[in-house]
C-alpha cells in the first residue's frame, strides 16, 4: 500500500516540477529516505534535516528556544515552523516536518507516546495534523512517515503537470 502511496507522490512530484524539502526529529531520516527510494527523486527532493534535539531546531531551522519551551519540542507550533523553515532554507515549493514521541519513554502530560504532529508548508499555506500512533516505536515511526506522505499528496491535489 505505501509502495503505491509513494509512487503516487514521486509521480505528482515530478509531472508538476514541484521540489520538497523535509524537517524530520521522531522519524529520524525515514521520510527522507522513502521520498529518495525511487529513481529520479534527485529531480524533486532538495533537503532532508534531521533535527532530533531542541537545540538542532533552534540552531538549524531558527525555532526560538523560548517558544519550544513554551509550546514544547512536539507540539503543532513547532511542527509548523519545522516545515516552513525547512521550505525557506531549501528554496522548495513544498515541505513536511514531523515531530513526535516514539516512545517507548519519552510521555509528558497531554502527550502520550505515539504523539505526533506533521506539518506541510507551501507558499500559500502551512498546515498540521496531530496522531495519536499505538504500537512499537518502529511503527510509529513508520506510520508517522507513511501520514507525512498522505499529506504531501492532498497538498499537492490542484498541482499542474509542467509536461506537455
Amino acid at each position: 500500500m505505501q509502495n503505491k502511496k509513494l509512487k503516487i507522490l514521486h509521480d505528482r512530484l515530478i509531472c508538476s516540477g514541484i521540489s520538497v524539502s523535509v524537517a524530520e526529529s521522531c522519524t529520524g531520516g525515514l521520510l527522507s529516505g522513502l521520498l529518495t527510494s525511487l529513481p529520479g527523486s534527485s529531480g524533486y527532493f532538495r533537503l532532508g534535516v534531521v533535527t532530533y534535539s531542541d537545540s538542532a531546531k533552534t540552531r538549524l531551522l531558527k525555532i526560538p528556544e523560548k517558544m519550544i519551551k513554551q509550546e514544547g519540542a512536539v507540539s503543532a507550533y513547532t511542527a509548523q515552523k519545522m516545515s516552513s523553515s525547512a521550505r525557506a532554507l531549501a528554496s522548495s515549493g513544498i515541505s513536511a516536518a514531523i515531530t513526535g514521541i516514539a516512545g517507548p519513554s519519552g510521555a509528558r502530560p497531554g502527550k502520550p507516546v505515539g504523539t505526533v504532529f506533521i506539518s506541510v508548508s507551501t507558499a500559500q499555506r502551512t498546515i498540521c495534523r496531530r496522531f495519536l500512533f499505538r504500537g512499537t516505536r518502529s511503527y510509529i515511526r513508520k506510520q508517522s512517515a507513511e501520514k507525512a506522505i498522505e499529506m504531501l499528496i492532498a497538498s499537492l491535489h490542484s498541482a499542474k503537470c509542467a509536461r506537455s
